[in-house]
This record gives structure tokens, C-alpha cells and sequence, in this order.
């Protein structure tokens, strides 16, 4: 193990309830809070990994949406709170680096700057196991805030080194254009057709 992820490792980090309560407050004052899923849904997956699940605010939206959806985090109270609300969803405690969910998928979506609250040093780790869930010609789909110590190029580093290509990245989750400097990036990299 390298040590605690830096989510785990942060002062003062929103936990399950608590959490949820602030997508909450967002959702009643109008927000749409479903970026993700919409953006997700573009692809038409049939089925979706949502690594790094938290609350499974995502995966609940998409099996919502009829998509069928696992997911996976290393937070017990984040999963706890998921499970709570989606019993009948199928919510695993498991690190990103080394698990295995025993499938492959359409999508493997890491939305909510999954990447940035890794371990230090487990990135191209995690991302070669990402990708190791994917059906030929899926989807990885993973959205984070740049600025910090893994950037996009480590992160298309590691994508590649996984066997990925970059098909489409934008600034938003909502499609705005990406532009060279931005501070948010979701980026979708696919695996070869077999």
C-alpha cells in the first residue's frame, strides 16, 4: 500500500450524509446535479464502473436511467451511504488500484476528481486496472480538476501506457470545448475494438 489516498487524507472532507446534503442544497436551488450521468449517457452504455462511486449519486442517476451500474470506493461511509440509498444497486468496497469486480464494462466513469484523490504514486495503477474492466471498445470517462500534481499529461500518460486513446476531452461536463490552460478537464479515452 502507498499510503492513504489524499480524499482520506484530507482535513475537513464531506463524508456520506453530509455529502449528500450538499448536492442537496445545489438540487433545490435549481442546479442540475446530473452532469455526469447526462454526459455518461452520451455514449450509450449499456453497462458502467462507477469508480470512485461515493455516495453512487452518479450510478444512482444512471440506473436510474436504465444503465446497469456497479460501484466501487474505498470510503466506507460514503458506501455505507450509497447502500442506503440504492439497496438493490451492487456498491463495492474495494481500492481502484487492485480490484476486481469480476466483469467488464461499456463505461468506466471516474467522475468527481477521482484521479486527484488517489494515492500518491497509484495513478498509472489505478488507470491500468480502469482500463482492465472495459469491453473492447469502451469507454474510460473521467473528469478532474487540473492545477494540482497529476495533470492531464501524466493522466494521457497512463491512459496510453494502458492500452487507451484519446477519442474527445472538454472543459465541463456539460461539452464546453476544451481549451489548453483550462482547469477542468473530462477526458474519454476508449480501448481498441478486439
Amino acid at each position: 500500500m502507498n499510503g492513504p489516498s489524499r480524499w482520506s487524507a484530507a482535513s475537513g472532507v464531506q463524508r456520506g450524509a453530509d455529502y449528500d446534503e450538499r448536492w442537496a442544497r445545489m438540487e433545490a436551488a435549481g442546479v442540475s446535479i446530473h452532469g455526469e450521468a447526462d454526459f455518461v449517457c452520451r455514449y450509450r452504455p449499456t453497462s458502467v464502473l462507477d469508480a470512485g462511486c461515493g455516495t453512487g449519486r452518479v450510478a444512482i442517476e444512471l440506473a436510474r436511467r436504465g444503465v446497469e451500474v456497479v460501484g466501487v470506493d474505498l470510503d466506507p461511509p460514503m458506501l455505507e451511504a450509497a447502500r442506503a440509498k440504492a439497496p438493490e444497486l451492487t456498491w463495492i468496497h474495494g481500492d481502484l488500484r487492485d480490484v476486481d469486480v469480476g466483469r467488464t464494462f461499456d463505461v468506466v466513469a471516474a467522475p468527481g476528481n477521482v484521479m486527484v484523490f488517489l494515492a500518491p504514486g497509484t495513478e498509472s495503477e489505478v488507470v491500468a486496472n480502469l482500463a482492465r474492466h472495459l469491453v473492447p471498445g469502451g469507454a474510460l470517462i473521467a473528469g478532474f480538476q487540473l492545477g494540482g500534481r497529476y495533470d492531464l499529461q501524466h493522466y494521457d500518460v497512463d491512459c496510453d501506457a494502458a492500452g487507451l486513446t484519446l477519442v474527445d476531452r472538454y472543459a465541463t461536463w456539460e461539452g464546453a470545448p476544451w481549451s489548453a490552460g483550462g482547469d477542468y478537464a473530462v477526458s474519454v479515452h476508449t480501448h481498441p475494438n478486439a
